[in-house]
């Protein structure tokens, strides 16, 4: 029925010019009355004969009615067509539909073309169907017209074009389809006319090869298909309710019963039944017509669609849908390429997973696709990810026996995620699986406590926090659960009664690690909830936070103080020797509302955390106690609240006692002539540490202890004994002593003498810094290099800046000395081999962890003097040592280095320049000093340097023009030393540097046109006739130089270790052929023929001596009259090939020169590009392989711009199809094709556009075209 080109395919119109339809809305006609009557209609009807008057052919408006011709007449929108109704979007979609229905039961073939013209406009094409076409032209014929019609210049058509104009045009078109269908459910659909003609349209342009066209129509008949589907679920509503009034009708008793109401029920379930019927044949014609070719279309957006809109079936009709034949579509296309419809396929099974009942129906697919579902958690797109988290999550509330403890354990691992939306999908999961389960003994427990419930699952928590073994990740894993379980997290009290309270009898108690996890996680559910925001690491920064988040986050700040207030202390009091724990929990404080000690009469516990603290102090040396202890009081020293007074005298008396100890030890440990004793030395240590660690956040300056710590360190330089921590930590003490006295001198707040105070301690200290610089203690020299380093960049000239003028005498600028030793240290502490580094890891060198730390600070102590470079605190020049290492240790320092060269050349191009330079002579010294004066050019040293060379070059960019003078500058540098050294073979010989002109012309590509004239100009001052003439292989180098030059030759480069020397000698200008000639040049001429037009023309511009000229072209010589040849010309004669090299070209005798042993023809670039090439086989074989690979992928770019250029016409010659299917992995076996469905299997009739594609190009767009045959042909079960 479906196919119209089978029912009246050839749409000849009927002699009768009436066709009156019965109404079609749902008030008028409920039960289908009128269904048999419009179908009996519309069978007997056609299309009219040629010759007959067609109805809306005239111009005139049909009174009544909301078109004309096919054109709107509504809300003064005259002579508008459907699509043009539906885009401007002014009048409801129902309206629309109403006034075409109108229009349809008035003239059916006029508002059925108004209906075909909408689907082709919405597609983007410019043509139209005209009624003589729609008459007279098979479906196959009129697309083959549209298509030639078509325009793809842009490529772009309604539904892929942006803009707020057209997304509400794609809603009113997915609008129009529903209520188009909805409105003529009860009649029209079943005339056998509009919907076989729609359907067989859609379905031929679903298979044109324009992709506007196959999207378009793709779209609406998956929209169609879901009306469709409302339709057959009312009507499967309203047989099931006609059949219970059957039933209950006919077991009355018979006195009771009424037959005529039987009839009338029986008729009515037997209309209803042919209705279905008629409803899933044309579901079945878009099914098989449309979705099985297009879900695996070529196109990503189509395959979408279809895997939208079956997900949509199944769940608006499980019955007919919700089986194994359609759910394997789904299946399948989990496997796909694009993310997109990937994520298609795991928003459709959410769908149905919501519905529990439907969960369990899905048994047999999850059990298939399971594995699959899991691996996609781990998706390379992270919207994917998060959608199979969240379908797993629904897998899980459905049933817990599907999913398996390995497969749950591969989506716990995710809570700690760096991905947000990830790790919080994760959280879910997490939550419903270990957290939402509740026994019927667990009904009776507490609400709070630590027998309560929140208890045992505060517990479950810790457990999954050790054994995912990731300790420190504590803080994404409680907010990966903040979502799902900020209840249980904000559980304090329960925390805290766990911590403190004795186990009841038969409960087993926390083990220590437990407990430290424990409070880990406590602390970091304080911050979440105070912070509000995610942890480092996670997340793009803050957010506003609403008037509800704000009011939620000062209740929970409120409750954490007073909770926290009255337990920390006797938390304190029993961990008071755990150094984990009592870290943790001395940073609760500082989360707490400090005024509530005062509102809620807390002192008294102020008072007992203070002494808890100063316990603290007092039991332990580690440095990380330490912090958090100066840390605590510096919160609680805040003069806004009115417990300052009370927190400051207790910091002034420990304080008071510190440094009374401090100064009584220190006076022993310093007497003369008394031997260090370990105990002293400890105490001192000790003392020395919690002074540092307090005076990194608290001002100590009315102590003065800048003089103890400077006696401290000048006694360990006078001895040499000192312990190193004790020299470390009385370095970092003074450091902070001057950083605090600069805080107050910069306020102004400070005395007049203080300034010349403080100047004379910050050099007097960097001076006993730089000296200890050459101590033997590996950790003592990195802590006085870090601390110079920091001197160096707070005391700089930059301190001036933002109108601190005064500051000026306090401006320190390092010296030559202090600089060389600085860089000596770099060079000797950083740029080391791994295994070289014993005294930083400690000894522990198999311990990878040892190494990655130890990578770790010397990566920092070299960016602490690459800053020093950066902000001209040390000369350029100082980093040329640094550059040079850049390709040795290209995989630890290399991001560090580059970005320091970045810096460096925004700051001053010329001298950043200058110092490359200046890097790559020092290793070509060294190179000489280790290989000697003969180099050889294919050593890995000399390549190496030549690499470096170009690395350096790629860094100075494409915008020639912005670099010009440095790289002038930087080719002048290397020319000067290419040639300052004599020869030391004597006179004659090539210049001890001369082979760095080979390096040098790696650079020659980043230089200007015009430039490279005058650099070549610049290098024949320092060349003589002799070496112009020279040939050999250790000349070799000049000659390349002078290639590289130039002009035109190889705008590019003509390094043959970077692989453009392959073309250097084929590259030819077209201007440099002689325009006269037609004579074919000898392979020597062709070879010898310069490339660079502008010199050879213009060579009285650019010639100062005979002996600086170009090789010119053999045939400017050879075959030219010597009366046209220009004086300055007469100097080629020592080029010249001799006549005896050409014996197939006649030579007049006046123009034969002399022979001289240095006049035969060279051909530079052939003979530069072979030579080298021989001594350079392996990078020039590395780079030819990286050019094919170039090659390769250009080559694809290419085919695929041709493809998209070309577009997806019938009448291509061969069309390009992609293999548009993920791999299956071998999780798939053979698609079963057959398609046994367990509904709907209706055998239609080939439509007609089926049935004509063998007079059309071949299905390109087939299925199996798409999808190889081992996808193909596989039974899913």
């Amino acid at each position: 029925m479906i196919a119209a080109q089978d029912l009246h395919t050839e749409f000849q119109f009927p002699q009768e010019a009436e066709s009156q339809l019965s109404s079609d809305t749902d008030f008028e006609d409920p039960d289908g009355k009128h269904a048999k009557a419009a179908k009996g209609t519309a069978a007997k009807k056609g299309r009219k004969a040629p010759g007959d008057k067609a109805k809306g052919g005239g111009a005139g408006r049909v009174p009544g009615l909301g078109l004309v011709n096919g054109n709107h007449q509504e809300n003064g929108m005259e002579n508008m067509t459907l699509f043009e109704v539906v885009k401007a979007g002014k009048s409801a979609t129902q309206s629309v539909v109403d006034d075409w229905i109108e229009a349809y039961k008035h003239d059916r073939d006029v508002a059925l073309l108004d209906l075909i013209n909408f689907f082709i406009q919405c597609s983007g094409c410019r043509g139209a169907v005209s009624g003589e076409m729609f008459r007279h032209m098979q479906n196959s014929e009129i697309i083959r017209k549209m298509t030639e019609e078509f325009d793809e210049d842009s490529g772009d058509y309604p539904l892929t074009l942006s803009g707020p104009q057209w997304k509400k045009f794609r809603i009113s078109f997915f609008d129009f389809i529903a209520v188009l269908v909805r409105q003529c459910q009860y009649s029209i659909i079943y005339d056998e006319y509009m919907m076989d003609t729609v359907i067989s349209l859609l379905t031929g342009l679903s298979d044109s090869q324009v992709r506007a066209f196959r999207h378009t129509s793709t779209l609406a008949a998956m929209k169609l298909m879901t009306a469709l589907v409302n339709v057959a679920l009312n009507l499967s509503i309203n047989m099931d309710n006609t059949q219970r009034q059957y039933e209950a009708e006919r077991n009355k008793v018979i006195a009771n019963r009424a037959n005529d109401r039987l009839e009338l029920l029986l008729q009515k379930r037997k209309e209803l039944q042919e209705n279905q019927d008629d409803i899933e044949n044309m579901m079945n014609a878009i099914f098989k017509g449309v979705f099985v070719h297009r879900y695996r279309d070529a196109i990503a957006e189509i395959r979408a669609v279809c895997i939208e809109e079956i997900g949509m079936w199944m769940k608006l009709y499980s019955d007919a849908f919700l089986n194994d034949s359609y759910l394997k579509y789904v299946g399948w296309t989990m496997h796909d390429k694009q993310g997109e419809v990937r994520l298609k396929c795991l928003t459709a099974l959410q769908g149905l997973f919501y519905n529990r009942e439907l969960g369990i129906r899905l048994e047999l697919f999850t059990s298939r696709f399971k594995d699959r579902i899991v691996s996609m958690t781990l998706d390379k797109e992270y919207d994917v990810a998060v959608q199979a988290i969240k379908l797993l999550t629904l897998v899980l509330q459905s049933s817990d026996e599907i999913l398996t403890a390995e497969d749950c354990e591969s989506v716990y691992h995710l809570v700690y995620s760096a991905h947000r939306p990830i790790a919080i999908s994760a959280g879910e999961f997490l939550f419903k699986k270990l957290f939402s389960h509740r026994g019927p003994e667990e009904e009776g427990l507490p609400r709070r406590g630590r027998q309560s419930l929140n208890g045992s699952l505060i517990k479950t928590t810790v457990f999954f926090y050790l054994e995912s073994e990731l300790h420190e990740h504590g803080a994404y894993l409680v907010d990966s659960l903040w979502e799902c379980g900020s209840e249980l997290l904000k559980d304090w009290e329960t925390m805290i009664s766990l911590l403190l309270d004795e186990p009841i009898p038969g409960e087993e108690a926390l083990t220590d690690r437990q407990e430290t996890a424990l409070v880990e996680i406590m602390l970091c559910a304080i911050r979440q909830a105070c912070e509000c925001h995610p942890p480092v690491g996670r997340g793009s920064g803050k957010r506003v936070l609403t008037a509800k988040e704000k009011k939620t986050q000062l209740d929970d700040r409120t409750r954490i103080t007073e909770m926290f207030a009255v337990a920390l202390p006797l938390l304190l009091a029993k961990y008071c020797v755990d150094i984990d724990k009592v870290t943790n929990l001395l940073q609760i404080p500082k989360y707490f509302d400090l005024d509530i000690y005062t509102t809620g009469r807390l002192e008294k516990h102020l008072d007992a955390l203070l002494r808890q603290i100063w316990e603290v102090l007092d039991k332990h040396t580690e440095t990380e106690v330490l912090e958090a202890c100066s840390t605590t009081y510096h919160y609680l020293c805040n003069d806004e609240f009115s417990i300052f007074n009370r927190v400051d005298i207790a910091r002034s008396q420990l304080l008071d006692e510190l440094v009374d100890k401090f100064s009584r030890l220190l006076e022993d440990f310093l007497q003369e002539g008394e031997e260090l004793d370990d105990d002293d030395a400890y105490q001192v240590l000790s003392t020395l540490k919690k002074i540092s660690a307090f005076h990194n956040a608290h001002d100590l300056s009315k102590w003065d202890l800048f003089t103890s710590t400077y006696r401290l360190l000048n006694s360990g330089l006078q001895n040499g004994d000192m312990p190193e921590q004790i020299v470390i930590h009385a370095m970092q003490c003074t450091h902070y002593i001057i950083l605090w006295h600069l805080a107050k001198v910069s306020d102004g707040s400070s005395l007049k003498g203080e300034m010349v105070t403080l100047r004379k301690q910050m050099r007097a200290f960097s001076l006993m810094c730089q000296r200890y610089l050459n101590s033997i203690n590996t950790a003592v020299k990195e802590q006085a290099f870090t601390i110079l380093c920091d001197l160096l960049m707070i005391f700089s000239h930059q301190m001036m800046s933002s109108g601190r003028e005064q500051l000026e005498p306090l401006v320190y600028v390092p010296d030559s000395t202090l600089q060389a030793e600085m860089l000596n240290f770099i060079l000797d502490h950083v740029f080391i081999d791994q295994d070289d580094d014993n005294n930083s890891t400690d000894g522990h060198q198999d311990d990878e962890a040892s190494k990655i730390e130890a990578l770790h600070k010397r990566r920092n102590l070299l960016a602490s003097y690459c800053k020093l470079i950066v902000y001209n605190v040390v000369e350029m020049d100082t980093g040329a040592d640094i550059f040079k290492q850049y390709m040795r240790y290209y995989n630890d320092y290399g991001d560090i280095i580059k970005e320091t060269m970045s810096k460096t050349r925004q700051i001053d191009k010329v001298q950043c320049a200058k110092t490359l330079n200046l890097s790559l002579q020092r290793l070509f010294n060294e190179m000489l000093s280790e290989l000697g004066i003969n180099i050889d050019r294919s050593s890995s040293a000399f390549c190496g340097i030549k690499e470096l060379a170009r690395r350096f070059s790629l860094t100075f960019g494409l915008d020639q023009l912005k670099t010009r003078d440095a790289i002038a500058m930087l080719h002048k540098d290397g020319i000067e030393f290419a040639f300052k050294d004599p020869s030391p073979q004597g006179e004659g010989g090539p210049p001890l540097n001369l082979a760095f002109l080979d390096i040098l012309s790696e650079f020659s590509s980043k230089l200007m046109r015009q430039d490279k004239r005058t650099v070549h100009a610049y290098l024949e001052r320092f060349m003589t006739l002799q070496m112009a003439l020279q040939r050999e292989d250790c000349w070799l180098p000049l000659i390349s130089y002078r290639n590289s030059l130039q002009v035109g030759g190889d705008d590019d480069t003509m390094s043959v270790i970077s692989g453009i020397s392959s073309r250097g000698s084929s590259i030819r200008s077209k201007k440099s052929k002689p325009a006269t000639t037609s004579k074919r040049k000898l392979p020597e001429e062709e070879n010898s023929c310069s490339s660079s037009d502008a010199v050879w023309m213009n060579r009285e511009q650019n010639v100062q001596t005979p002996v600086m000229m170009h090789s010119p072209h053999v045939t400017s010589t050879v075959l030219r009259d010597p009366k046209k040849m220009r004086p300055e010309e007469s100097y080629t004669a020592a080029y010249t090939m001799p006549a005896e090299q050409l014996p197939h070209q006649h030579v007049p005798t006046q123009q034969q020169q002399p022979h001289h042993p240095h006049q035969a023809a060279i051909d530079y670039n052939t003979q530069v590009t072979w030579m080298l090439t021989q001594r350079q086989q392996a990078e020039a074989r590395q780079q030819q392989e990286r050019v094919n690979m170039h090659y390769t992928k250009m080559r694809n770019h290419m085919q695929q711009a041709i493809r998209r250029g070309s577009g997806l016409m019938e009448d291509d010659e061969e069309p390009i199809v992609e293999d548009v299917m993920m791999s299956s992995e071998d999780r798939l076996e053979d698609i079963n094709e057959g398609m046994d469905f367990d509904t709907m299997d209706i055998d239609l009739p080939a439509t007609k556009n089926r049935r004509e594609r063998t007079e059309l190009k071949p299905d390109y767009f087939d299925p199996s075209s798409i999808m190889d045959d081992s996808v193909l042909n596989v039974s899913m079960y």
